[in-house]
């Protein structure tokens, strides 16, 4: 009796294991949709401006005193 309860207990386990596996993947996948579709916006205004993403956003601090 006692290995039958044994045997269920490590098969419940490892199912488990994979259901949080699977809970995680779940949840990664629209974050990782949202990094590439940022990443693209990134890209197209690099294309757009002929100018690397960090120059496009960073302010000079003379225009920032000025305004």
């Amino acid at each position: 009796m006692t290995t039958n309860s044994d045997t269920v207990k490590n098969t419940l386990d490892i199912v488990s294991v994979f259901a949080t596996v699977g809970s995680f993947l779940e949840m990664f996948t629209p974050v990782f949709g949202l990094i590439g579709a940022v990443w693209t916006v990134m890209r197209i205004a690099e294309m757009v401006a002929g100018k690397p993403f960090a120059e496009l956003i960073r302010r000079k601090k003379d225009d920032a005193v000025g305004e």
